[in-house]
């Protein structure tokens, strides 16, 4: 299946010459280009709008760093998915494991980025939406500081959590992108980021799963440098999924509940599910769990005060198939955003780093920094790829 939304291929040429000379990159159809209706996956929200008048603030700053813009991706109607799968312009294919979903909401980016459709791809990361499809589809992929990024141009879904991340085959492209995205400012936060601590807990979610690969991956960890484990949520998993949840419920019904409701747009099963939380979302309790999220926003940063950088796998399970029970799938959403919450709540730089084991299966740990520490964790990403390279590391 394609990863590209149907109609003619969205192509664009790159508007100067710059760091990105002679790639190509595909977007999220999240993501505005100009004179092109941003679909959101969803043919009433395509329906229901215009063509967006001007790019994207992201697309004009790769376009500008001499990158071409080689199509639009299919992306998980409006967001609201890690699997990948589209009920109305179908699954982009996992290039290595087509047995597999290849994780969403930014499906068709990491799928085209897998497949050498195109050089790196833009998507979007709220909950995990570029963290879980890099992972499943064994390529680079980035979620930078909350904010660091403008998302002017891209269509909201929990603001407050969202960002624009990206897809990359190599750390060098990956860095590359960064160097383009990432504000200037963020070049002076280069602390060394020198001891990586393994998330106790992100690792014990993949020993219920999968305990071959939670010790395959503990292993590999301790190989790039992560020696020490810490109980990093100290007991509270269920209060940082709560919070994210009930604070992306909050938002998503200010973003997107107006048009929900007067539209009554046809949305996927599984995904119609999810957006009907919003007629049973308990207002009362708003207050409450905002200052819950700016609770725990703060709580890792006597942490990362000490130069820790954070290890962990990056999804609960090496692979979601096609065939994934409703059981299977419920298990892996729970681990997963619970895990990737570190980040998301405390909106926090993570990076995906790409392995496979000898069985031909996708292992990929991340790694975590303080905010505005994106530029060193690139860094330390390229570093730790330089040295531990091996033949599986992509």
């Amino acid at each position: 299946m394609s990863a590209f939304i149907p109609g003619p291929r969205v192509r664009v040429a790159a508007t100067s010459r710059g760091p990105l000379d002679g790639l190509r990159f595909a977007v999220k159809d999240l993501i505005d280009v100009a004179g092109v209706v941003t679909g959101g996956g969803n043919p009433d929200w395509l329906a229901s709008h215009q063509a967006a008048p001007v790019n994207a603030r992201c697309v004009d700053m790769v376009l500008a760093a001499g990158a071409t813009l080689d199509g639009k991706t299919i992306t998980d109607e409006l967001a609201y998915s890690l699997e990948g799968a589209n009920h109305h312009y179908g699954t982009p294919l996992n290039p290595h494991w087509p047995h597999a979903l290849p994780g969403g909401s930014s499906s068709g980016s990491a799928s085209a980025v897998a497949a050498g459709e195109v050089d790196f791809a833009l998507g979007t990361d709220t909950g995990g939406s570029v963290r879980v499809p890099a992972a499943f589809c064994g390529v680079w992929g980035m979620r930078p500081t909350h904010d660091a990024i403008s998302l002017e141009g891209v269509l909201p879904f929990a603001p407050c959590f969202d960002t624009v991340g990206w897809f990359a085959r190599s750390v060098d492209v990956l860095a590359a992108v960064g160097d383009v995205l990432l504000p200037a400012d963020l070049a002076h936060v280069v602390k060394p980021l020198a001891r990586l601590v393994r998330v106790n807990e992100a690792f014990e979610a993949r020993a219920r799963n999968e305990a071959d690969d939670a010790s395959r991956l503990v292993a590999l960890a301790e190989s790039l440098g992560a020696a020490t484990s810490l109980d990093v949520f100290a007991g509270g998993e269920a209060r940082w999924l709560a919070c994210y949840q009930r604070v992306q419920d909050l938002e998503i019904d200010a973003t997107l509940g107006h048009w929900i409701r007067s539209a009554q747009p046809h949305f996927g099963p599984s995904i119609v599910e999810r957006f009907a939380r919003l007629n049973v979302l308990d207002t009362k309790q708003a207050a409450q769990y905002r200052a819950l999220h700016t609770e725990l926003r703060g709580m890792l940063d006597p942490l990362f005060d000490q130069k820790v950088v954070l290890v962990m796998p990056t999804t609960p399970v090496a692979l979601l198939s096609k065939q994934a029970s409703a059981d299977a799938i419920g298990g892996f959403y729970h681990d997963a955003l619970t895990i990737n919450a570190l980040a998301t709540v405390a909106g926090l730089p993570q990076i995906t780093l790409p392995f496979r084991d000898e069985i031909d299966r996708p292992l990929a740990l991340s790694i975590i920094g303080a905010r505005g520490s994106d530029r060193a964790l690139l860094s330390l990403a390229r570093d730790l790829y330089s040295r531990h390279t091996r033949p599986n590391l992509q």
